[in-house]
């Protein structure tokens, strides 16, 4: 059922973008009803326009709270054009036939970002806005909606195609997107008043992307947000859903060395969210090189991350390699001019940590809301054979953050700076032990001296056993089982090192 515009309601907070479909509307024979700003707006572009104030009869008033909240209004919006009553208490009480309206709302979000003015946040939760878009997409049979300014530019090409009509599917389209823009709206607010353990699982992010398929090719998949907060990319094919995840982990990972007083030069690779490379020295090159050296064979496909400027020596390192993607806080030109060189590898700025936030996960019908994962150890209870020396506590600092970035069960041996060996996603943490020294071997590192890592309890001294007769000569764990003696006598009775931190790192 196409319907002609005859009558437009519009109050817009922002008019950037709405000159040329007044206008249109205007040279189409449209009434345009409006108030306050948007009045003034499209007075200024020399076409005449009905005050809402001669429709109430009211003006606005309550500081501008209250202007379009009446009958007269609302009635032009929701009276349905096929029921006769309708139609004649329309023409009873003097009600307009409104067949658009065009309303966005006042920037709640933009508001709370800008200030912690709690008046002044409040004063931007949209009442009549949200009712008059919700009271048009209810009544989309008869009236067309747009209700955020990014429809503008497709509304303005339907206005030239059809001439002011629209379709039913065409209005139910538009409802449709206007019930999403009031839902993420109030889902914005509630977050705001209810920051804690909400009564409802409320999030709501905005710019959908579709991706080129999901984890297997036969899976479709979309991410909504917002890479360009985070990132500026600079080079390369769009990110995967695989790369997307990887990117997530490179960065969780990165985050660590700003944000526990690790500030070293740290390059890490990632392969399928693990940490497979990761080394902190003076220069990005040697961190590079210290990295690749920790498994050559994983490396390879690999998402690469540093917290340092790539300049020209660890380009064209970097280069001898195949990797999907690459993470720095900034790029050389001559850095840049090396690793262009590729079309399709990935370049990406960061341009901000990524901040903690609270995690979640869909399963069985529901989902799953965590804190994320902070902080590295809760106390640092040395409790072997002996004190670490400076040297090992710094590795065993290092070792635990690597660790929390491995899959459960997780084990990270670090030497001198550098993941010389790793186990991770096993389903006994002996199986990670094993693996992590299997590794280092077949890497050819000696481990007479290594620092391990454990992200959970050692539930049995087998572990501490395996690792010392391999030459590891300091632990640290957060402890937690009912056999952590049995753990710590060995440590004692051999003169290892073993700290407790309190902090359990599972990562599933």
């Amino acid at each position: 059922m196409n319907k002609k515009i005859k009558a437009a309601l519009i109050s817009v907070f922002y008019k950037d973008g709405l000159e040329n479909i007044i206008k249109k509307l205007d040279a189409q024979g449209v009434t345009l009803y409006s108030t306050g700003g948007t009045q003034k707006f499209i007075e200024s572009q020399g076409l005449s326009c009905v005050p809402v104030e001669s429709l109430t009869t009211y003006p606005s008033i309550l500081g501008g709270r209250v202007k379009t909240l009446h009958p007269s209004v609302f009635g032009g919006i929701l009276g349905r054009r096929d029921h006769e009553t309708d139609i004649k208490e329309m023409e009873q009480y003097h009600i307009p036939e409104i067949d658009l309206v065009i309303v966005d709302l006042y920037p709640f979000e933009e508001t709370v970002a800008s200030t912690t003015d709690d008046q002044a946040i409040i004063e931007k939760i949209d009442v009549g806005g949200p009712s008059m878009i919700r009271g048009a997409a209810k009544n989309h049979k008869h009236v067309a909606v747009i209700a955020s300014k990014t429809e503008y530019g497709w509304f303005e090409n339907l206005l030239d195609e059809q001439n002011g009509e629209t379709t039913l599917a065409q209005r139910r389209r538009m409802a449709a997107k206007a019930f999403e823009v009031c839902a993420h709206y109030d889902v914005a607010i509630a977050e705001y008043f209810n920051p804690g353990q909400p009564e409802y699982f409320l999030s709501s992010v905005p710019g959908p992307k579709v991706l080129r398929y999901g984890e297997n090719p036969h899976q479709s998949a979309s991410f909504y947000g917002d890479l360009s907060s985070l990132f500026e990319q600079l080079n390369g094919k769009e990110l995967s859903y695989n790369n997307l995840v990887d990117v997530d982990a490179a960065v969780q990972l990165m985050n660590e060395f700003t944000t526990t007083g690790q500030q070293a030069t740290v390059f890490a690779i990632i392969k399928h969210t693990n940490v497979c490379g990761v080394a902190r020295r003076k220069t990005l090159k040697e961190a590079w090189d210290s990295a690749l050296a920790g498994d050559p064979e994983s490396a390879f496909g690999g998402v690469l991350a540093c917290n340092a400027p790539v300049d020209k020596a660890t380009a064209e390192a970097i280069s001898e390699i195949f990797f999907e993607v690459l993470i720095a806080p900034s790029f050389d030109e001559d850095a840049l001019v090396i690793l262009r060189s590729k079309k399709n590898r990935i370049l990406l700025r960061q341009k901000t940590q990524l901040p903690a936030a609270k995690q979640f996960k869909s399963l069985l019908n529901g989902v799953l809301v965590q804190q994320a994962d902070e902080g590295n150890f809760a106390e640092w209870k040395e409790a072997g054979g002996r004190e670490s020396t400076p040297s090992e506590k710094e590795d065993l600092v290092f070792a635990n953050l690597v660790c929390k970035h491995l899959k459960s069960n997780a084990i990270a041996l670090i030497k001198n700076g550098q993941l010389v060996g790793k186990g991770c996603g096993q389903t006994s943490r002996i199986d990670s032990l094993r693996q992590a020294v299997e590794k280092a071997r077949q890497f050819n590192f000696n481990l007479e001296g290594a620092v391990l890592a454990s992200d959970a309890f050692f539930p049995f001294n087998d572990c501490v056993q395996i690792a010392h007769a391999a030459g590891v000569t300091a632990f640290i764990q957060p402890g937690g089982s009912i056999r952590d003696k049995d753990s710590i006598d060995y440590c004692v009775q051999n003169k290892l090192v073993m700290v407790i931190t309190g902090l359990r790192h599972f990562k599933h």
